[in-house]
């Protein structure tokens, strides 16, 4: 069985910055890739962004690019999210996922979530 479990969250005033951590159970962690997602009140989850096994690539949301960087230690079997120049409208409850092997696209395991919320 796979958790996930995200940590990192909190509030912050705009312009401010955080890092948000996944820790990931099991041994086979570097074989996958690994995405952040955010859902907001009343609104759908979306994507933030993604990285490959092993951190070759990575990919992001219009709304996040340049603004927040993932990366990930398959050491610490750990995937991270550093979130720059906050805005409040990245308030949201964020969550970590593992992305399937064979179908491209589904995120098989997700983390319970961690609350990020910014005060303009």
């Amino acid at each position: 069985q796979v958790q996930l479990v995200e940590s990192g969250g909190g509030l912050v005033q705009a312009g401010g910055s955080l890092r948000l951590s996944c820790a990931a159970s099991g041994r086979t962690f570097s074989s996958y890739a690994m995405g952040w997602f955010r859902q907001a009140p009343g609104k759908e989850r979306d994507f933030v962004a993604r990285i490959s096994w092993n951190g070759g690539s990575t990919y992001y949301a219009d709304s996040v690019k340049g603004r927040f960087t993932i990366s990930r230690d398959n050491a610490k079997n750990t995937v991270y999210l550093q979130m720059n120049n906050l805005k409040p409208e990245d308030t949201a409850v964020y969550y970590c996922a593992r992305r399937s092997l064979f179908n491209d696209g589904v995120y098989e395991y997700w983390g319970q979530g961690t609350q990020v919320t910014v005060s303009s």
